[in-house]
């Protein structure tokens, strides 16, 4: 790893001498992204089927988000860096203020395993077109698309603009100690907590994308069969290895059998009879996360929990989607995010007392509603916490480039996508301009002016 001292300074260079200010040099960098994206889109896709096993259709996802991300940018930039006038009170006129978005300077990105090529790339954009320069961290365990990144960032951008350093935790601990004007972290909460703390030496703003437990309810009123077929999609996407995937289902009791009855017919018309062979199911990361899925899956089926699937492939990391019916909040499938092709689902009763257990809990980064009234989905949304709620499918809100994504409390801090990633990577610097020719002697000492005056004058 370079000189973190040089590596910083080298980069700061073109935020601290004001050539980032400018449109122009912000519009080359997203270009350079577009090249780099369209010109090896082979190899980004060949990357992440070796690593995650990743249906093309899946891994032309990641270049798909990358490509809107950058029409938003490109279409929105002018606007975005448009000082923002804010109207001066009548007291302190003649005036002008404004807002001024300016660039942080060095960023940090760490990428994560799970869409090591998008959610490491999506920050870049937002970061250079906030007029940033970064240094990015791909996962070292997606080894295949980080390596494919350190080789083409260097063609596409000069080293003061973004260089790229690989390497495991130790590489990535000591990058965190560093004095980076912004540190983006994509990953588990664990981890996060240590990036935070990290960053706390430096006063380091963060933004960190992390998870959680995001529910699925379903209630009446629901199409279970399209439901079924949505949900299922969603646990199935990436082998369940997304942080906005549905971790757990939780159910009206009448509704239960007539949804697992579908879930069990989708999971057989997507994945074909032995979904470990099908080219449609991505395989878990690594020997590290499949155990551990694994162990949450044997010990389902030692207590008869499993209702459907449940079939491993040591050799190849492969899970089928999994079935599990549970029947309270303290079984260890409920402890912590999935991340995994395992469906556990709960029945419920009344949805007050479901909406109280919910709220006890951590603040999930996404949250979905089946079905319902509409005054019993106003209550859902009026009465609980997310990153992002959708209702009556999963995962696409994450696609909509000018939604801002993101988790609260446990699930994660701060929004990027679109205008709300400009910001992220910005500081507003305010403005305020006042004139010579008019300046009244009753604001300096000696004071004269009657206080009921100056209080009329004010309001």
């Amino acid at each position: 790893m370079p000189k973190e001292d040089f590596l910083i300074d080298e980069l700061r260079h073109p935020v601290l001498s004001g050539h980032s200010n400018s449109e122009e040099w912000r519009r080359v960098q997203l270009k350079r992204i577009r090249d780099m994206v369209k010109e090896n889109e082979k190899e980004i896709i060949n990357a992440l089927k070796n690593d995650l096993e990743k249906p093309s259709t899946e891994a032309f996802f990641e270049v798909i988000a990358i490509l809107q991300e950058l029409k938003v940018a490109e279409t929105n930039l002018k606007a975005w860096m448009r000082p923002q006038k804010i109207e001066v009170p009548l007291s302190l006129k003649p005036g002008s203020a404004t807002i001024k978005l300016e660039p942080l300077g060095c960023a940090l990105i760490i990428g994560p395993w799970n869409y090591p090529f998008s959610l490491t790339i999506q920050p870049l954009i937002s970061a250079l077109a906030a007029g940033n320069t970064a240094v990015i961290k791909p996962s070292e365990h997606a080894l295949n698309t980080s390596e494919l990144i350190a080789k083409i960032i260097p063609k596409y951008f000069p080293k003061n603009v973004v260089q790229v350093i690989q390497g495991d935790g130790y590489i990535a601990k000591e990058l965190i100690s560093k004095s980076f004007d912004h540190i983006f972290f994509t990953g588990g909460s664990e981890v996060g907590k240590k990036v935070m703390q990290a960053a706390a030496n430096h006063l380091t703003p963060v933004t960190l994308e992390l998870g959680g437990k995001s529910p699925a309810i379903i209630l009446e009123g629901t199409n279970i069969e399209i439901a079924a077929k949505r949900i299922i999609w969603g646990k199935g996407l990436n082998s369940g290895q997304t942080c906005i995937a549905p971790d757990h289902i939780l159910i009206k009791e009448e509704l239960y059998k007539p949804l697992v009855k579908s879930m069990k017919s989708t999971i057989s018309y997507f994945y074909g009879n032995q979904p470990l062979q099908s080219k449609n199911l991505g395989k878990i990361i690594n020997k590290h996360h499949f155990k551990r899925l694994k162990a949450l899956l044997e010990n389902a089926k030692i207590k008869n929990q499993v209702i459907y699937g449940g079939d491993i492939d040591e050799n190849r990391n492969r899970i089928s989607p999994t079935l599990i019916n549970i029947e309270d909040r303290n079984d260890p499938l409920m402890e912590e995010e999935i991340f995994g092709p395992l469906i556990p689902i709960l029945k419920f009763q009344k949805l007050e007392k479901l909406l109280t257990e919910i709220r006890e809990n951590p603040k999930p980064l996404a949250m979905y509603i089946f079905g319902g009234s509409i005054l019993e989905q106003e209550k859902i949304i009026n009465t609980t916490s997310s990153g992002s709620l959708c209702i009556n499918d999963v995962v696409l809100q994450a696609g909509i480039p000018e939604l801002p994504f993101g988790g609260v409390g446990a699930s994660g801090m701060g929004r990027y996508h679109g205008y709300s990633g400009f910001e992220t990577f910005s500081n507003k610097k305010t403005i305020f301009k006042k004139p010579f020719w008019l300046d009244l002697n009753f604001r300096y000492p000696p004071y004269k002016l009657d206080p009921s005056l100056l209080k009329r004058l004010i309001s």
